[in-house]
């Protein structure tokens, strides 16, 4: 089953995806009260109306509180990681555990967004990702096309204080154009629980990555498991995969080629992100408007600050 969130002559609805229609459901629930309820309670939601999609326009599906984005290919960890900070391999901590970092929730973009990159950034990129939506109990309720957008300049910068990625990705992702339930892709799950899916990127029609779901090294399982581990995980909290590799962004490609070829996003490119029984994601480039200097660092010099502190 797929479902979406959209805007309908000024409101914002919910529905089911049928062919060419969306079938809205009474009541307008919230995508996120649907999905706390479970996957079986969606497939009994009443349907007020039903409209064609050409007539309505997607948004995100999902508003979430939390989202955690997971970097679970070994391939694309050593390319970005030669073009961040020019180190070669895979750490061995990533094999210890699915490690994921924390992504601002209320800067998500939906299907054919534009996308305000810092416009101090010159290095920009996209990730190409699938994100799970936590249902109840711990399960996956369904799934999505993420793109995780990159100021890769920012990044590596920032990065050298050994946190982050932060402002680096701060400002947007996007999610879309739909939510397809996990019961829809059972049968492309493999012996080991993985999704045999093809994921492809294409930047102004051209692609450029293509790889396979299932060579992450962690299932979404395990990553809702692992999160929730001494902490949490509630309903509708998304989870990111990680960037598949073979081109799943520019970074990766930049660390492998030794220069950046291909070249960083720029105003007016437009990147679409497939992803095999899910569906398309496209959102174009655009600048934010330019932002203050920040003020300038207060620097302490240690000994007076120990002598004013005897005083």
């Amino acid at each position: 089953m797929r479902l979406a969130r959209f805007q309908h002559a000024g409101e914002i609805k919910t529905g089911r995806i049928e062919d060419d229609a969306v079938r809205v459901f009474a009541g307008d629930p919230a995508m996120e009260a649907i999905v706390a309820g479970g996957v079986d309670a969606a497939y009994r939601l009443d349907v007020a109306q039903t409209l064609p999609l050409a007539e309505v326009r997607l948004l995100a599906p999902l508003r979430p509180a939390s989202f955690r984005d997971f970097v679970a290919f070994e391939e694309h960890v050593d390319g970005v990681r030669r073009s961040i900070d020019g180190a070669a391999g895979v750490p061995d901590a990533w094999y210890d555990a699915p490690t994921f970092y924390f992504t601002n929730p209320h800067a998500i973009f939906g299907p054919g967004d534009d996308i305000p990159f810092p416009a101090a950034s010159v290095a920009r990129d996209f990730e190409l990702e699938v994100a799970a939506i936590a249902g109840p109990g711990r399960t996956v309720f369904g799934y999505t096309v993420f793109n995780d957008w990159s100021a890769r300049d920012l990044q590596g910068r920032e990065m050298q204080v050994r946190l982050g990625p932060a402002k680096g990705k701060d400002f947007a992702s996007s999610l879309g154009p739909w939510i397809v339930t996990a019961d829809d892709l059972e049968p492309a799950r493999d012996a080991d629980g993985f999704l045999d899916l093809w994921c492809t990127a294409e930047v102004n029609g051209v692609e450029v990555g293509r790889d396979l779901l299932g060579n992450m090294g962690w299932t979404f399982e395990t990553m809702i498991a692992y999160a929730a581990r001494d902490s949490r995980v509630e309903p509708g909290d998304l989870l990111g995969s990680g960037t598949v590799g073979n081109g799943g962004c520019l970074a990766e490609l930049w660390g492998r080629n030794g220069r950046q070829d291909p070249p960083p996003l720029a105003d007016g490119d437009v990147v679409t992100l497939t992803v095999e029984g899910i569906g398309s994601l496209t959102n174009r480039v655009t600048s934010a408007p330019p932002t203050d200097d920040l003020p300038r660092v207060r620097r302490r010099d240690a000994s007076r600050a120990r002598a004013e502190r005897q005083h």
